[in-house]
């Protein structure tokens, strides 16, 4: 879909701005803002409507919308007295009035030669990929072997991912030695994704380059280059693929993420409505965990046999009471614990539904039963993000904290860009106190302060750390901000004991706090 006016075209599929043909520098939310007014040019658009669309609801000052709005403006040669673009409306908002032309439809000329070709296979209903076989660069032809055996390994890693489609090794191999146009590879084994890669070796150093193309637009969703010595290259080789496979399982649920927020509502069907659902999630809002609990239900109306419609759901409550006190807790975990076990029920073979049920376990303190259920996952899909942050959870909870703090490190590593990293880093600063390694404790949380200053749960934590290292002052002041805010958090875990917390644990945790001086 593009939208013309004037001499620009705003191309959504290519998140491109252009200005007669070529391309206009454009930061990634002035670019989404300017998708928003095109979309919206029927009515006037307030300055609370643009918060929530493209800051998410988050609390923004009015010169950061004035910044986006100017530099929207200059994008599109429009300027604040002329106004031929974007009209200022005083007191209500803004609205597009340039007259703009849709086309999402191909030309003539595009449709003959569409038809000319051979038909595509229809995409399966979740992510799809082709790893091709990668090129040997190098002039020693033994490497050969070293290449295919990098392409063979990703293949089979990747293929331990639920929520993947993977092209098996022959029908990759069909490319091999061929230059081929990967749009040409995702019509004909119908993927969304191809990874293509290459391999150069200079002396006993060698270079492997891995891409990761959306098949359809051409464009590129990851990158990496991985150079190294060749002590064992049989080592070397798995050092790569693991690197590799860590790298592309986020890179495609990113880029699945953005392309579902690209799609209208009406074209949604259950992967698009659940893959609109976890952006939503991710945002951690009061506003877009209501979205998010909608586009889960909206999963669920359009498949009710799709196992991911339930398990988001569930996330997405446990959300809602945890961390935004938006229901009741125990309402919050029953619900949630009742749709993990419907989401493994109508699909036993999938991993992650596995690693949610885990979760719900554990914070009704049926310990040994997550323990299983994470174990389970972990076997169907060893490099499952959720699964090892399940199995940490479990862990944790139960009694183990060190044992827990691994499998959260390993859970960071394998999703180094969750949009919910303060959670695990949470439960690491939580491991480190129940632990008894207080410093640690401090340590973890203030890296977690850092960079989300506004997560509450970690200020208990280091207010109970503090005060446990005699930094009486320090933890004070980090229980005071605790208060300020998110003070609906105390009840549900200090005044009222968290079912998943051992009594003991709670004990513990109760102890550093009065020693900062809670007394409630």
């Amino acid at each position: 879909m593009a939208f013309a006016f004037g001499d620009h075209v705003l191309d959504v599929d290519r998140r491109e701005l252009r200005r007669g043909g070529a391309p206009v520098a454009l930061e990634p939310q002035v670019f989404d803002l300017l998708v928003y007014l095109v979309r919206n040019r029927g009515r006037v658009v307030s300055k609370d409507d643009l918060i929530e669309a493209i800051w998410g609801g988050r609390i923004v000052s009015e010169s950061a919308v004035t910044t986006g709005m100017n530099a929207a403006r200059k994008a599109i040669g429009d300027t604040g007295a002329a106004q031929q673009v974007i009209r200022t409306i005083p007191r209500k908002g803004v609205r597009f009035i340039a007259e703009v032309r849709e086309d999402g439809a191909p030309g003539p000329g595009e449709r003959a030669a569409v038809a000319a070709e051979t038909m595509p296979l229809a995409l399966p209903d979740k992510p799809s990929i082709a790893v091709l076989p990668f090129a040997n660069m190098s002039s020693d032809p033994e490497q050969e072997f070293f290449a295919d055996g990098i392409a063979e390994d990703i293949i089979t890693a990747l293929s331990r991912y639920p929520s993947l489609f993977v092209i098996a090794r022959n029908s990759c191999f069909t490319y091999k030695g061929r230059a081929v146009d990967v749009k040409q590879v995702g019509r004909e084994l119908g993927v969304r994704y191809v990874l293509e890669g290459s391999l150069r070796k200079s002396g006993n150093r060698i270079r492997v380059t891995a891409q990761l193309v959306e098949a359809r637009t051409g464009n590129h969703a990851w990158a990496e280059r991985y150079d190294r010595d060749l002590a064992d290259i049989f080592a070397v080789q798995d050092e790569i693929t693991d690197a590799v496979t860590i790298a592309i399982a986020p890179a495609i649920a990113g880029a699945e993420r953005q392309r579902a927020m690209r799609q209208p509502p009406g074209s949604l069907d259950a992967w698009g409505a659940y893959q609109q659902g976890l952006w939503h999630l991710g945002n951690a809002s009061a506003g877009d965990n209501m979205r998010a609990q909608l586009c889960f239900r909206d999963a669920i109306a359009c498949d009710p046999n799709f196992a991911g419609g339930y398990s988001g759901l569930a996330v997405a409550l446990w959300q809602a009471a945890i961390l935004l006190q938006q229901m009741p807790l125990h309402q919050a975990l029953d619900t949630a614990l009742e749709l993990s076990r419907q989401a493994v029920a109508l699909d036993a073979g999938d991993a992650e539904a596995h690693a949610c049920l885990s979760v719900g376990r554990t914070y009704v303190a049926d310990y040994e039963g997550a323990l299983v259920e994470a174990r389970q996952a972990l076997a169907m899909s060893p490099n499952l993000a959720s699964a090892h942050h399940a199995l940490a959870t479990a862990l944790i909870y139960s009694g183990n904290p060190a044992a827990g703090i691994a499998a959260l490190k390993a859970a960071v590593r394998l999703d180094p860009r969750e949009p919910k990293w303060a959670w695990p880093m949470d439960r690491i600063a939580l491991a480190y106190y129940y632990d008894g390694d207080y410093a640690a404790a401090v340590a973890e949380a203030r890296r977690v302060i850092r960079s989300n200053p506004d997560f509450p749960h970690i200020y208990r934590w280091l207010a109970a750390a503090l005060a446990q290292l005699g930094h009486a002052e320090e933890a004070r002041q980090a229980l005071e901000h605790l208060v300020a805010i998110a003070p609906a958090s105390l009840d549900v875990f200090v005044r009222h004991r968290f079912p998943a917390h051992r009594p003991e644990d709670y004990g513990h945790m109760l102890e550093g706090l009065w020693k900062a001086g809670w007394d409630g």
